[in-house]
């Protein structure tokens, strides 16, 4: 991998190089950051290529709001703030994939700058109305985990998909965190209380239950355990209580549903 540096080093832009090397790595952090990566799984990628590129003595420091990234010796450091997080393993799985190839000498390094841009300027994996139909569908199986009736199957499938809906809606109507969350579960407790009441199902608390299980934040939960245990201890701690808060709207608008009613 010394070629790559030593390339440079002859046209005298090393320096140029250098900083070329950080913000790719800065760009590949930002991406994994923004659709649900660990924090230890950022740092370690954007250490990997700056190393496969014989960049050397790199240091990163990610927080779920900003990336910091330095090269020692050198007169470099980038920061990047992020200020939308959310999950879309497919974008992270494409950076993983490609991290690989840069570590097997596959990948220049403009190639991987524009590869990048391209995973980063993508669209949703899925379009709303399959996210809608699939957050139905999973309502409905979680239901029937729970040990819910086979009555209540149709009024968790309508009522998950209604919150999926909901929680889209309400994202684009206002961007403040966990108004859409709160929103989705009033939607999600009116119609499990309606259907009962008009006799459609059964057990509303079963399909409460089964409806919001997509709502809940199981990958920011996941990430904050995983964060803490690697010693991550400042993402960890606020994952944790962005996932808490998360759990609190929803619960509060399940309970507003129900006083509502």
């Amino acid at each position: 991998m010394n070629g790559f540096l030593e390339k440079y080093q002859t046209k005298g832009s090393k320096d140029e190089f250098i900083h070329e090397v950080a913000a790719v790595c800065v760009l590949t952090g930002k991406i994994l950051l923004q659709n649900g990566a660990e924090t230890y799984r950022v740092e370690d990628t954007m250490n990997r290529i700056a190393n496969s590129y014989a960049v050397h003595h790199a240091q990163s420091f990610v927080t779920p709001t900003g990336i910091i990234f330095s090269i020692e010796d050198h007169d470099v450091t980038q920061l990047v703030r992020i200020n939308q997080r959310g999950t879309n393993l497919r974008k992270v799985t494409e950076v993983n994939t490609l991290s690989r190839r840069v570590a097997q000498g596959e990948v220049s390094l403009n190639e991987l700058y524009q590869l990048l841009r391209q995973i980063d300027r993508s669209t949703v994996a899925y379009s709303e109305p399959l996210q809608i139909f699939a957050a139905a569908v999973a309502s409905s199986c979680f239901l029937l985990m729970f040990l819910g009736k086979w009555q209540d199957l149709l009024p968790a499938f309508f009522a998950g998909g209604a919150g999926q809906a909901g929680m889209i809606y309400f994202h684009k109507l206002a961007k403040v965190k966990f108004f859409s969350e709160f929103m989705s579960s009033i939607v999600i407790g009116m119609i499990a209380l309606l259907s009962v009441r008009l006799g459609l199902g059964i057990e509303m608390n079963k399909i409460i239950i089964g409806a919001v299980m997509p709502l809940v934040p199981g990958v920011a939960i996941t990430n904050a355990v995983r964060d803490i245990m690697a010693g991550d201890l400042v993402s960890g701690l606020s994952k944790s209580a962005e996932a808490g808060l998360t759990a609190f709207a929803i619960g509060i608008g399940v309970t507003s549903a129900m006083m509502l009613g």
